[in-house]
Formats: C-alpha cells, sequence, structure tokens
C-alpha cells in the first residue's frame, strides 16, 4: 500500500487530470500554497455548498499566494459541468482511479440510507509553497469550513 501523506512531510508528486484538458502536477505549483479538497460528488447540495464557499472567497485565496484545488472521484466531463455551471474559477481533479484519495486516505466506510458504501470523507489539505503538508481537516463540515482554511494559510505566509 503507498504511504500516505503526514504533516510536516513533502508530499509526494502526483499529476491528475483536471476541468479544462489540463493535466496538473503538484511539482508545477511549487512556489504557492495549495488547497486540496477531497469531496465526495459533483452536483450534491453539501459539494455544491463547498465549492460555493470556496468560489466566494477565491480572490481572498489568491492574495495569500494560493491555488484551490477540488477533487473527487467523478468523470471529467461531470467536473466540467459541475466547474461550468457554479462558475468556479479554480480546477477540479478527477481522480476515477482514486491514486489521489489513497495518498490522502479519504476513502471510507460511509452509511448512505442505512447501507455501508465506500466514499471520500470529506476533507481538505495545505500544502505550502514548498511542498509539505502543513495541515489537514477530515470529516469536514462544510459550515465555516472555508473561513478555517483561510485562517490557516493566513498564519501559514506568516510564519
Amino acid at each position: 500500500m503507498p504511504e500516505s501523506v503526514l504533516i510536516g512531510k513533502a508530499v509526494p508528486n502526483f499529476t491528475s487530470p483536471a476541468t479544462g484538458d489540463k493535466m496538473i502536477s503538484l511539482k508545477s505549483l511549487k512556489g504557492q500554497n495549495v488547497v486540496l479538497y477531497f469531496y465526495p460528488k459533483d452536483s450534491t447540495p453539501g459539494c455544491t455548498l463547498e465549492g460555493q464557499d470556496f468560489r466566494d472567497n477565491y480572490a481572498k485565496f489568491k492574495r495569500q499566494n494560493t491555488i484551490v484545488l477540488g477533487v473527487s472521484r467523478d468523470t471529467l466531463k461531470s467536473h466540467d459541468n459541475f466547474r461550468s455551471k457554479q462558475q468556479f474559477p479554480f480546477e477540479l481533479l478527477s481522480d476515477e482511479d482514486e491514486s489521489l484519495c489513497k495518498l490522502f486516505d479519504v476513502i471510507k466506510m460511509k452509511n448512505m440510507y442505512g447501507k455501508k458504501v465506500r466514499g471520500i470523507e470529506r476533507s481538505t489539505f495545505l500544502i505550502d509553497d514548498k511542498g509539505k503538508l502543513r495541515q489537514e481537516w477530515r470529516k469536514v463540515k462544510v459550515d465555516g469550513h472555508v473561513d478555517d482554511v483561510l485562517a490557516a494559510v493566513k498564519t501559514l505566509n506568516k510564519s
């Protein structure tokens, strides 16, 4: 099993297909902080709300030299539709093979209407401008989450 990420350690480089026909690799983002947020499914209520919160605060993240990327197991076609409908100014990464999900250990057994299903546990990771994992949020509740992440970015930038 591949090792998963640890706070204070460099995140292994990854390359992932993204919206807008892009391939995004972590090493190409060096020099800026990266907020990587994992969410269960495009166009569902909680995921839409979380994406809208990141969208509405995107300029604040940009001013903090921070890029935001959303990740789920949905297809690029689904991502492109979701992104354009919600006017997200950031890219969404498609992790259909679950390689990123495994690296960040976000696939969990969840109860869905009384059934056990494997799914993404809503989680966010803050990677600094040198590629080190600085903070993680697991079992995220959408309400107020983006504010917490933005505060952590500001604290990181001061250090």
